[in-house]
C-alpha cells in the first residue's frame, strides 16, 4: 500500500477525530493581540514546529512507532504515560485525548490493525493523539518519514484553518502559510525520526499561557 494513501485519509479534515473543534489556544492569542496578521501567525506556528508542542508530538511519534515495531510493550506504555502528562493545560489533555481516542475508534473499525489493539492493551485509559496515529502508522507498515511529515503538515493545517474562521488571515494568505511551513515541517520531522524521549523539551510560553488562559476566555469558538 502506498504510504500517503492511508495517511491522507487519517489525517484529512473529514477523518472523524474532531480537529476542527481545536484551535491550540489561537483563539485566545488573537483576542489578546498576539496573532493579527499572517506574519505574527507564521511566527507563532513555526515555533510550535520547531521548538513547541509540534516538536514534542513528534518525538512521542518517532518514539511510539519504534516501540511498536519492536514489540517492546513497556516502552510504549511509558510513552502513551509521558504523552498525557507533557499536556501543560487541561485544554491541550482535552484536545489530545479527544482525538486520540476517537482516532483509535475509527480505526478498530475501518483500519483494523494488531498494533493499536496492542496499544490498548498495554494502555486502556485514554490516548494521545501523536501515539494513537504512531500506533496505525507502525502497525500498518508505513513509513516513519512520510509518517512524521504528514502528521506535522496536518497539524499546521488545521491551526492555519482555524485561524481563517478566527478572521487572523484569509484563505489566500492561509495557503500561502501552511506553503511556507512546509521545509519547517520537514525539519521537524527529520530531527523527530532518530529521536529519543531524553529529546523532549520546548519553549513556545506564549502558547503555553493562551492554552491555559483561553478556558476564561467570554466568548469561544473552539474548544482549545
Amino acid at each position: 500500500m502506498a504510504a500517503h494513501l492511508p495517511l491522507m485519509v487519517w489525517l484529512s479534515p473529514s477523518f472523524p477525530v474532531g480537529a476542527f473543534a481545536y484551535s491550540h489556544g489561537l483563539e485566545w492569542a488573537f483576542e489578546s493581540g498576539d496573532l493579527h496578521d499572517a506574519e505574527t501567525l507564521r511566527d507563532w506556528l513555526e515555533a510550535l514546529v520547531s521548538h513547541g508542542s509540534l516538536r514534542n508530538d513528534l518525538i512521542l511519534f518517532a518514539c511510539a512507532a519504534r516501540a511498536i515495531e519492536a514489540g517492546d510493550e513497556t516502552a510504549l506504555a511509558e510513552i502513551a504515560e509521558l504523552a498525557l502528562a507533557l499536556a501543560n493545560s487541561a485544554e491541550r489533555r482535552l484536545e489530545t485525548v479527544t482525538q486520540g481516542n476517537a482516532f483509535v475508534a475509527a480505526l478498530r473499525a475501518a483500519w483494523p490493525c494488531d498494533a493499536i489493539e496492542r496499544l490498548k492493551r498495554v494502555w486502556p485509559g485514554d490516548v494521545a493523539y501523536p501515539v494513537a496515529v504512531a500506533a496505525a502508522s507502525a502497525g500498518h507498515a508505513l513509513p516513519l518519514a512520510a509518517s512524521l511529515e504528514a502528521y506535522g503538515l496536518a497539524f499546521v493545517a488545521n491551526l492555519v484553518s482555524a485561524s481563517v474562521r478566527l478572521g487572523i488571515v484569509g484563505q489566500t494568505d492561509g495557503q500561502r502559510l501552511t506553503a511556507a511551513l512546509v521545509p519547517a515541517v520537514q525539519a521537524a520531522a527529520a530531527e523527530a525520526e532518530p529521536a529519543t524521549l531524553d529529546d523532549l523539551g520546548g519553549c513556545a510560553y506564549r502558547s503555553d499561557l493562551a492554552s491555559l488562559r483561553h478556558e476564561t476566555q467570554y466568548s469561544r469558538l473552539f474548544r482549545s
